[in-house]
């Protein structure tokens, strides 16, 4: 394992040692963002996956592609982005206002990415955990002056056509509430339009060929600590590649780790770990594919922070992920499923089943108290207890102004190097869009 890690630190140095102006512009490019995705999540992540039978802490694959960081304030004096400003940012190069989906102040269109490459004959993609219409996904295939207006952001992905064709050749996640209504079914009308369609994880085999589009829930996928299906972002990144690596001229895709960013809201590490290792296995499938095509580059980073995730906390100078690792289910749902319980006992044996962690008596009381108010009030309890026993710390419920980080990877990857504002990543890859038509 050390060896291979070796390897591939040699082959990103000796890359980094080569001008980028000898190599063509990639022909591919794979944007993988973390919503929600600081830096301390990238180090947190690092210390869960640790092998603690070695004395050394192992690096991941984020730290095997980690090059620098990226500023992530909006236009306006707040410093805070949310996740539509910070996706415009990052899929048209020019900052906009917290809410707006490429779109300037006075609401007019922002041309991103995606745009510009099915301009010049590429095709595109979009892989999300959330709803394919929530922000990050909609910044790259749509405008609209609010992210919350999801029903017309849906009726875009299919109404904004260049070259006759929707924007997005390839569409996978969560959404089929936005996407089959009763007043609309977009479905159908992409079906018209040639586009393979899945519903649900057995069908998704049966996508063959570009264009096509899965909505496997209605509205996000399950978190991935609740999911039954194993790394489901990786599979869903695993599948975009084989439905888009034959276009012709190449393609742009955008893969998010939404809930990432959900999970940090939440204030749960055990979610927020889990939907990290989801995402580094996406992140580990689109390494591979670059091994195997290396006309693509892989670009990573994250729209902004979210929960001023601390490692460490109460004064006491450890974090334990002993204890992180063994929980097997969101606070959401460990209080779902102590509030069905049929008596207090029963409720407790639930707590111990998946959280392995043994309960003091006033830990007890707390828990049950909680039980006999709200879902809210019990699912807070859970967390407070596994924050103050693991000393994870939060500042806060939302966003934070902490810049984030920025991996690449392939021949292009030195262009990332150091310090940079997010607005600048997006610029360089509409650069590489534009020089290979």
């Amino acid at each position: 394992m050390r060896k291979n890690c070796l390897r591939t630190n040699l082959l990103s140095l000796s890359l980094l040692l080569i001008p980028t102006a000898l190599f063509a512009a990639p022909k591919n490019i794979i944007y993988m963002i973390g919503d929600g995705m600081g830096p301390t999540y990238l180090t947190g992540y690092r210390y869960y996956s640790d092998d603690v039978t070695t004395k050394a802490v192992e690096n991941t694959v984020f730290d095997q592609l980690w090059l620098g960081m990226a500023s992530s304030y909006p236009d306006d004096d707040t410093y805070v982005t949310d996740s539509a400003a910070g996706a415009t940012a990052l899929a048209t190069g020019i900052k906009s206002y917290n809410g707006a989906i490429s779109v300037d102040h006075k609401h007019m269109p922002l041309s991103t990415m995606m745009m510009q490459a099915k301009k010049l004959g590429k095709a595109n993609g979009i892989v999300a955990s959330s709803q394919i219409n929530h922000a990050t996904p909609a910044a790259f295939l749509a405008h609209n002056k609010s992210r919350q207006n999801y029903n017309e952001i849906a009726d875009m992905y299919v109404d904004y056509r260049i070259n006759g064709k929707p924007v997005a050749d390839v569409m996978l996640g969560g959404g089929k509430k936005y996407f089959i209504r009763e007043d609309r079914n977009l479905v159908n009308e992409l079906q018209q339009q040639d586009y393979q369609y899945a519903e649900n994880w057995q069908q998704l085999d049966q996508l063959t060929r570009s264009p096509a589009i899965a909505l496997l829930a209605d509205v996000a996928l399950p978190s991935a600590i609740d999911n039954p299906v194993q790394q489901p972002l990786a599979q869903l990144t695993s599948k975009a590649l084989q439905l888009l690596a034959t276009a012709e001229k190449g393609f742009v895709l955008m893969v998010e780790g939404s809930q990432i960013d959900w999970c940090g809201h939440s204030n749960d590490i055990a979610c927020a770990m889990a939907e990290m290792d989801d995402f580094g296995h996406a992140i580990q499938v689109a390494k591979d594919f670059v091994d195997a095509n290396p006309d693509t580059l892989l670009i990573i980073t994250a729209d902004h922070e979210t929960g001023g995730l601390s490692l460490g906390a109460n004064g006491v100078y450890e974090w334990r992920t002993d204890k992180i690792k063994k929980i097997r289910h969101s606070a959401l749902v460990i209080a779902e499923k102590m509030l069905a319980a049929t008596n207090d006992e029963n409720a407790l044996q639930i707590w111990q089943t998946l959280t392995s962690m043994a309960l003091s008596e006033e830990e007890s009381k707390l828990l049950l108290m909680a039980k006999t108010d709200s879902n809210k009030a019990l699912t807070s309890q859970i967390k407070a207890i596994i924050n103050n026993r693991t000393n994870t710390g939060w500042t806060t419920g939302g966003h934070s102004a902490a810049d984030v980080p920025v991996l690449a990877y392939g021949k292009w990857q030195k262009d990332f190097i150091g310090f940079q504002d997010n607005t600048d990543i997006a610029k360089k890859i509409m650069q590489y869009i534009q020089q290979t038509k």
